[in-house]
């Protein structure tokens, strides 16, 4: 997509809770354009607004003024049928904390989101199939989220947020809750992904994991305070290839 007709456009996004009397501005102005296959860090302190401008991209809040496009289109025009679309269909998400149903296997987790699919799925259980090999769990589709690691729950999580095709990936701190070998492994699914067109944007508070992205965008205080291009970014690939196996560490 051309830089001056980007997947993503935001222009003056403000965000304001209210708890009580109390007014808490979360967003203060945030300018981004974010293009089609682009590998975007997000980073800043706690409270500096990048959760909540992760959730306005993916339509799962909304801005108190300001104006957010995707692909074109007027999000804050949207209804909420139009909105439930982009969350299931145009953006997958994918969380520190994974989401995943204790009850269900890896089918099961992965399968969720076609069930809240408008049309009848073609071809359903060989999508399902297809996503969670695409992250390396083929053996594993028949064990719940208590018989996995940490490294395997967060690949569940992808393959769901891949399950319905979307064209931006959203990841929330994706590999906070991992070491760092298990880290680069869930970086290098990112990187592949992108490889082959998907836009996706991090939020991370690790400078070694936004090394991996293409631009890395700095908030504070619900600001953009600087923007960082990556010439040369970090591949989780080659990492992986010096870093020690678990078995190695034992």
């Amino acid at each position: 997509m051309e830089k001056d007709n980007p997947t993503i456009r935001i222009k003056e996004l403000k965000k304001i809770y209210r708890i009580g009397k109390i007014i808490v501005p979360a967003l203060s102005g945030v300018d981004l354009d974010i293009s089609a296959g682009e590998f975007v860090a997000i980073m800043g302190p706690s409270g500096s607004g990048k959760s909540t401008l992760m959730n306005i991209i993916g339509a799962l809040d909304i801005p108190t003024s300001g104006k957010y496009y995707l692909d074109g289109v007027d999000v804050g025009e949207l209804n909420d049928n139009e909105l439930a679309i982009i969350r299931n269909e145009k953006v997958g998400f994918v969380f520190q904390t994974f989401n995943l149903l204790a009850r269900a296997n890896v089918f099961g987790n992965v399968e969720l989101p076609l069930i809240y699919t408008r049309d009848r799925i073609r071809n359903k259980k060989k999508k399902i199939l297809d996503s969670i090999e695409s992250v390396g769990l083929t053996n594993w589709i028949k064990h719940r989220p208590n018989e996995l690691s940490g490294g395997q729950k967060q690949r569940v999580a992808i393959a769901r947020a891949l399950v319905n095709n979307p064209s931006i990936i959203l990841a929330d701190e994706p590999t906070g809750n991992l070491d760092s070998r298990t880290g680069e492994e869930i970086i290098e699914i990112f990187q592949k992904l992108n490889s082959i067109g998907k836009t996706i944007i991090i939020v991370t508070h690790e400078m070694d994991i936004a090394k991996h992205t293409h631009r890395i965008i700095f908030l504070r205080d619900g600001t953009i305070n600087g923007q960082e291009k990556v010439d040369d970014p970090l591949s989780a690939a080659n990492m992986l290839r010096t870093m020690p196996k678990l078995e190695d560490r034992l």
